[in-house]
């Protein structure tokens, strides 16, 4: 006798992945934008993003994205939270998945897929409104950076293997959205002892050479299992 399995009989939603790639240049905090090619919101400027196929992991819907839409692999991505306004998309009752990651601008080099006009990274001090929800999505990932920032070393994903306290301050400066006091970020950083000092120093600059650091990844390590809550900044 052949098994019978129950199958739902109510309107399943459509599910999606948003992707938010930030990147750092050296200078500015970015975020990894399309210009969609079709309605709805054709021209505009959204997030990168795709319905889950229907034997797809979320996971894997966002590395396809990226791939596909962006040229960029190999990211460590991050689920960030869910949306499900049922207004949120035009067409029909969708819920998204959002992931957000971190990556050197250098790093890639974004080339945009077929279903996209044009892909660019964009400073998030300078972006204006943004298809479906998309602007609120942002929104959410830059408050949930802001707030990991302060107490895990994400920052230092961004850097570098070996970098100077100055770059450094500049990272988390372009990240949070505020000047921060520089002999303080200094003694609170070297009084944590998670920086290696390096013997070298930087060449051929025009102020006083700075030292140059590596992240200790071991011994943040170790502070994290004896219970130790570190703020950064």
């Amino acid at each position: 006798m052949k098994e019978q399995f129950y199958k739902y009989q109510y309107p399943h939603p459509a599910v999606t992945v948003d992707c938010i790639i930030f990147g750092f240049d050296g200078q500015n905090l970015k975020v990894m934008l399309i210009q969609r090619k079709s309605e709805p919101f054709a021209k505009m400027w959204a997030l990168p993003g795709a319905f889950v196929e229907e034997a797809e992991s979320l996971e894997s819907c966002a590395e396809r994205v990226l791939q596909k839409e962006g040229n960029i692999s190999g990211v460590y991505l991050e689920q960030l939270f869910t949306f499900g306004s049922p207004s949120r998309d035009p067409r029909e009752r969708v819920i998204s998945v959002a992931y957000m990651g971190l990556v050197k601008t250098a790093d890639f080099e974004l080339i945009a897929g077929n279903d996209e006009l044009q892909i660019e990274w964009r400073d998030i001090s300078a972006i204006s409104d943004l298809a479906f929800d998309h602007s609120q999505i942002l929104q959410t990932a830059i408050n949930r950076i802001r707030g990991k920032i302060r107490y895990q070393p994400i920052g230092f994903e961004l850097m570098n293997a070996k970098f100077t306290i100055p770059q450094l301050q500049q990272l988390y400066e372009a990240i949070l959205g505020k000047t921060l006091d520089r002999r303080n970020f200094r003694k609170k950083l070297l009084s944590m002892q998670i920086l290696k000092q390096l013997p070298e120093k930087q060449q051929n600059v025009a102020h006083k050479a700075a030292s140059y650091y590596q992240f200790d990844r071991e011994r943040y390590e170790v502070l994290m299992n004896e219970g130790i809550y570190l703020e950064l900044v």
